[in-house]
């Protein structure tokens, strides 16, 4: 969920003048036997018709929107619905939330939509990625239905946060529908669109929440395929010659905060 800078052109008027001349005729100073009648004045020449204004030329067509199609992250097999207390409100609070990547597998961005015990509305919250301009905010909706806007609250060296607030009818239209898509601008001022696939959001929304322990078994084998990933790619550079950093265990990737 870009603007396009467009240049005006400027208008060119021409402006004629035309100077109206009227001869008048001389008085005669014989006498005559029979006066001849004055001529009449010769007629004013008609004032040049005023060229036509050249027509404006249309304005440039906007670039359109660099779409990226997105996949589920694939050490996840499913959305995952996860529930606690709050601390401050003693309420009920459950997020469905899963990673997305690129056709790349480079990680992308993430989605948690928030449902608290007793409150009309929930909350849509991403972790997008950086580079991307913060004051336009972004929009999202559900296939080619209407959008939402939603505004950019903190960012960290891994991706910046932005949500925005929606009632029911936009939380079922996600259970039903194919595809979230989350538009930007990124730093060019050019609109960017994720296409998120929303493919199991409506059983994990309606299901019950994952078992704290098989949460926990999730997240070490994560972090185990990082530290593989993390390894092979050290192994390239030490074959392709370069310098080998030293290994170190990355960390997981951050789900959307509380």
């Amino acid at each position: 969920m870009t603007s396009v800078r467009s240049t005006a052109s400027k208008r060119i008027a021409a402006l004629i003048a035309s100077t109206l001349v009227v001869a008048g005729p001389a008085m005669a100073q014989q006498p005559a036997p029979a006066r001849p009648a004055a001529p009449a004045a010769p007629a004013a020449p008609a004032a040049p018709a005023r060229p036509a204004q050249p027509a404006q030329p249309a304005q440039p067509a906007a670039p359109p929107a660099t779409v990226v199609q997105l996949k589920p992250e694939p050490s996840q097999a499913d959305w995952l619905k996860i529930c606690g207390e709050d601390n401050q409100t003693k309420k009920k609070v459950c997020y469905v939330t899963r990673d997305f990547v690129s056709d790349q597998g480079q990680p992308v961005l993430a989605v948690a939509v928030y449902d608290v015990q007793g409150d009309p509305q929930k909350v849509v919250r991403f972790l997008m990625p950086l580079a991307l301009l913060l004051s336009p905010g972004i929009r999202f909706g559900v296939d080619q239905g209407a959008t939402t806007a939603g505004k950019y609250a903190i960012c960290f060296p891994n991706g910046c946060f932005a949500e925005g607030s929606v009632r029911d009818d936009v939380v079922n239209a996600m259970k039903r529908g194919q595809t979230l898509n989350v538009s930007v601008q990124n730093q060019f001022s050019r609109e960017v669109s994720f296409q998120v696939p929303l493919a199991g959001f409506g059983k994990a929304f309606d299901g019950p929440p994952i078992d704290p322990a098989v949460l926990e078994q999730q997240q070490r084998q994560m972090e185990e395929e990082m530290r593989k990933q993390a390894d092979e790619m050290r192994k390239r550079m030490e074959q392709q010659g370069g310098q080998p950093a030293a290994p170190a265990a990355p960390a997981a990737p951050a789900q959307p905060a509380r």
